[in-house]
């Protein structure tokens, strides 16, 4: 990366290597790991931008309170990001608290084609589990209130020293009405805040 001239690079942290249980005790091996990552980075000028959810969710907490779909996965997420500030935050500026929350609640919850693999098409034909018209709401609605509460303690407690930023990662898809009909722009409307308004909208109410 250094010969190619990059002076950033984006990685993301696994949560389970750090908290193998998704929560408790600390593995120092993990936390030793991504400090010889960031450290190796910063030796060649290339800065650090650290995703810290990237799909990757520990399955002791899927299998303790499915995950995402409870309310404790805003508390469990809020630790892990607060240890990660803690151990490498002394040189990472750049945190991305969740890497595609809409593709997360969709593709896992409504579609079932990601992982956890939940949905209810075709009466659970596709799923053995899940609620296609409200686990992706719910799974949504707690990754918004996580990131809200995670912003907020970097601000108020790691801000000051640390002089860092924390956002999140959104895809987003353009669309573009058929024609110029007020029902088709409306309609293009409508699919831009479902895809993109859907949490972006949420995060600048913040």
């Amino acid at each position: 990366m250094a010969d190619m001239g990059l002076d950033a690079y984006r990685f993301s942290i696994a949560w389970s290597r750090i908290l193998p249980n998704g929560a408790g005790e600390v593995n120092p091996a993990g936390i030793n790991h991504y400090n010889k990552v960031i450290d190796a980075l910063l030796a060649k000028g290339i800065k650090p931008y650290v995703t810290l959810y990237h799909w990757d969710l520990p399955q002791a907490l899927e299998d303790k309170y499915n995950g995402l779909l409870d309310r404790q996965i805003i508390n469990d997420y809020a630790a892990y990001a607060e240890t990660c500030f803690k151990a490498f935050g002394d040189r990472v500026k750049r945190w991305i608290t969740f890497n595609e929350p809409h593709t997360v609640a969709v593709q896992g919850y409504d579609s079932g084609i990601h992982a956890p693999g939940r949905c209810s098409v075709l009466r659970h034909l596709c799923c053995k589990q899940g609620s296609s018209g409200t686990e992706p709401y719910i799974v949504a609605h707690n990754i918004i209130l996580a990131h809200a509460m995670v912003s907020d303690i970097y601000r108020k407690k790691y801000k000051a020293e640390q002089n860092g930023e924390v956002g999140m990662s959104l895809d987003v898809i353009w669309y573009e009405p058929v024609s110029n009909s007020t029902a088709d722009v409306e309609a293009t409307k409508r699919a831009q805040e479902f895809q993109l308004g859907w949490v972006c909208r949420s995060l600048l109410l913040r």
